[in-house]
């Protein structure tokens, strides 16, 4: 029975990224960590990682996701600063996105060495952690997909049930559709075959199609 698990940037299907840190450190020393940073923009070009396997419509899509405002008429840096004001402001809305680019490496990152990073998933999961506690569905699905990876933040599969459950309860299919296989594979919870497709079945009312196929393995294994 083959089950699917949907990450976001490497992307989350997301597909994804390494760093130690808890997302509460990454949070408290963002300050600190940025002044060490160089932070640059590409022109509208997706990383190689992330478009392994897409095609031009789902680069597309994949760009819009991390940047929505590429029609802005801003240059890329003008848009990022925006962003950044907006999201040190506190806006859930900017703060996930800028923690998108973090990961996806559309903010490219240099360490303390001086290095160019080819993303940043600490700093990626200090601005998701902030926008997920304003109650941000993407980003406590973006939280959840970094601690079940242990991305950017030790791995935690209870952390990334408490996200996942979050953002699923607020109707986010990817995240009901990872909740529906944390239940069916009990990381970090009790295994629950019902509640699985429980919320496997909310995903696939929405159209996910890793639901759908979550689904149908599961019914073929108990035929």
């Amino acid at each position: 029975m083959k089950i699917i698990i949907f990450l976001l940037l490497p992307v989350l299907g997301l597909a994804g990224c390494g760093g130690k840190e808890s997302t509460e450190q990454a949070t408290q020393d963002e300050s600190q960590k940025m002044l060490m940073m160089d932070e640059v923009t590409t022109i509208d070009e997706l990383p190689s990682f992330l478009k392994e396997g897409l095609s031009e419509e789902e680069q597309d899509a994949l760009r819009k996701q991390i940047m929505p405002t590429l029609d802005d008429g801003l240059t890329p840096e003008e848009r990022f600063q925006k962003l950044r004001r907006d999201a040190e402001a506190g806006d859930p809305d900017a703060q996930n996105a800028l923690g998108a680019m973090f990961y996806s490496g559309e903010a490219v990152s240099r360490d303390a060495a001086g290095n160019i990073m080819d993303y940043d998933p600490v700093s990626a999961a200090g601005w998701f952690f902030r926008a997920a506690e304003k109650g941000h569905a993407e980003a406590q699905f973006n939280l959840g997909l970094l601690y079940l990876q242990g991305d950017g933040v030790e791995k935690d599969a209870e952390a990334a049930l408490k996200w996942f459950t979050n953002s699923a309860e607020q109707g986010n299919a990817d995240a009901q559709n990872n909740l529906g296989v944390i239940y069916l594979t009990g990381e970090g919870v009790e295994q629950d075959t019902d509640e699985a497709i429980k919320w496997f079945e909310k995903s696939a009312e929405q159209g996910n199609e890793e639901a759908k196929e979550n689904l149908e393995a599961i019914r073929s294994g108990q035929n």
